[in-house]
Formats: structure tokens, sequence, C-alpha cells
């Protein structure tokens, strides 16, 4: 194991990058990992590059000896929209070009459905950028695309469930999302390290396995009871959304949670993962269903006292 290559993570600070770490360390793969700030961490087999997506040399370090790196990285929601083009769509320049340098080959790059509808936000539009710039790359990708992620140290679903408590959980309009738990993901990711025909130059969007994914309403009441709850699931016009974002803003400002360009994304009435973009079975499939893991993650941020 000792002259194992290591994977290269980028984003493993983060909520779907720590799941992936501990997906890395449960199958005693060697890891580099990129971090502004070195994290004390419980993760042995983790050697941590300090730097950021703008840090060419640290990237390289990052890459160089790897073999094949997971692009988690990137901008999820900012009160100033333009800093999307910074952070995914340089920022994925950036690694792509690390590679290059390296000659590390193999990329898989964590984008999102809203990079479907790239007209809908600045942020999809910024995943949509960063895509086409992985397709255009020359390496060996594969670009993941998923939907609503939630699980353990999650900070945006938590909202939802922190609403539940109270016995309401405020939704988009009138639609259907499908939903991954996190642990899922990151094995996922983990599997698609292995470059091969079935996984080369594809782009999946991955969930928890239900067909046609999760009404709005129906959503919600899975979260209420997850929280051992019979909640109001609501549906809220875009107005009123967009009146949400706006006294986020004002309150928490740089730590809104609901931003205008968020909510332009949300109220779209189908962010549900397509049949002809799922993961071959041989490759990988979900483990937790949808109301498993929704109460286990509730249980989680009560054992942690975050409820």
């Amino acid at each position: 194991m000792s002259g194992e290559l290591p994977v290269a993570i980028t984003g493993g600070t983060g909520f779907v990058g720590q799941a992936v770490l501990d997906a890395l360390g449960e199958a005693q793969i060697p890891v580099e990992a990129l971090a502004r700030k070195i994290p004390k961490d419980d993760h042995m087999r983790v050697d941590w590059v300090q730097g950021d997506l703008d840090d060419l040399a640290a990237l390289e370090r990052l890459v160089t000896g790897s073999r094949g790196v997971i692009h988690i990285a990137g901008l999820t929601s900012t009160p100033n929209p333009e800093d999307f083009e910074q952070a995914n769509v340089t920022g994925t320049a950036n690694v792509i070009s690390a590679m290059k340098r390296s000659r590390t080959k193999r990329l898989v790059f964590v984008s999102s459905l809203a990079a479907r509808k790239p007209e809908l936000s600045a942020y999809g539009a910024s995943k949509g950028k960063a895509e086409q710039l992985v397709e255009a790359s020359g390496l060996d990708w594969t670009i993941v695309r998923p939907p609503a992620v939630y699980g353990p140290r999650d900070k945006d679903m938590f909202e939802l469930f922190r609403s539940a408590k109270f016995g309401l959980v405020p939704l988009p309009p009138s639609g259907a999302t499908s939903i991954i738990h996190v642990n899922d993901l990151a094995q996922l990711l983990v599997a698609l390290i292995p470059s091969g025909p079935q996984s080369r130059k594809c782009i999946f969007e991955p969930d928890d396995g239900r067909e046609g994914g999760w009404g709005h309403k129906e959503l919600g009441k899975a979260i209420g009871a997850g929280m051992g709850r019979s909640v109001l699931a609501l549906n809220l016009p875009a107005t009123v959304l967009q009146s949400a974002a706006a006294i986020d803003g004002l309150f928490r400002k740089e730590r809104a949670k609901l931003t205008k360009d968020r909510v332009s994304y949300m109220i779209h009435p189908n962010w549900v993962s397509r049949s002809d973009r799922a993961v071959p079975d041989s490759l990988w499939r979900p483990r937790i269903e949808g109301n498993m893991g929704l109460k286990s993650t509730a249980e989680w941020y009560k054992s942690q006292g975050w409820l």
C-alpha cells in the first residue's frame, strides 16, 4: 500500500469533500487534498496541500503523481453572482491546466443539475461553462451532476429540517426534484476514479433510485416524518421566495443561504435526474433510500445539537 498512488481532491474540507475523504479512508486509498487552511483532521491517510483554486503552484503540487483528480471545490451560493465565474469557471480551468502540466489524465468533475438550464441562474451558467472546459480538455473525464445532496454536515437542506421542527416546511412552487445522500455520492465519486469505457467521457445524473424523483410536497412531508413530525408542506410562490431572499440577504449578508440567484433555479419545476444519464449498475448503485436517509440525517442533526 505504501507505493499506492494517491487520489487528489479539491474541496476536501466541504460537505461533499469530507464524505469523499471518509469513503477513501474506508477503502484505504491515500489522498492529497487541497485546503486554504490545513484542518486538524482524523483522516490519517490525507496529505494536505495548502492553497486554493487560484493558486496554480499549489494545484500542480496537488495533482502531480496522483492516479486521478476529484474536483469538488466550487461556489454554490453567493450574494454576488459575478463571483461564480472566478470560482467555478476559472477555478476549473486552473485545475485542468495543472493536470496538463503534470500529465495527470483522469478527472472526475462534480457539476450540478443546474448546468442543464444555464439560462436560469449565474450558478448554473458557471457550472455549464465549467463542463464545457472539461469536455474540451483532452483529459480522461467524467462529469457528475448531483441533484439535491443531503446528509450529515449539510447546512443547506438543514434549514428545511429546522423548519420541520416547528411543523412547517417551506417549499418552491409545485414541481419535482431528485435527491441523493452524501455518502452515496461519495461512493460514486470514488468508484469513478478508475477509468473505463462505461464512464469515460460520460455525464452522469445520479439519484437515490426513486424513479421520477420526489414531488416537492412529498419531500417536505418526508423531511417532517424524518423529524417525527406531521408538517405543513407549503409551496411558496416565486414572488414570496424572492422577497425572502432579499430579507435573508439583508440580515445574513454574505452568510445568506437563500439568494435571488438560488431562487431563480429553485423555482424551475423539474430537477429530476434523467434516466438516460443514469450511472450503469455495474459501476454504482445507491444504497440509501430517501426516507431512511432523511430520518438518519435528522437523527445526526439532533445528536450534534443542531436541532
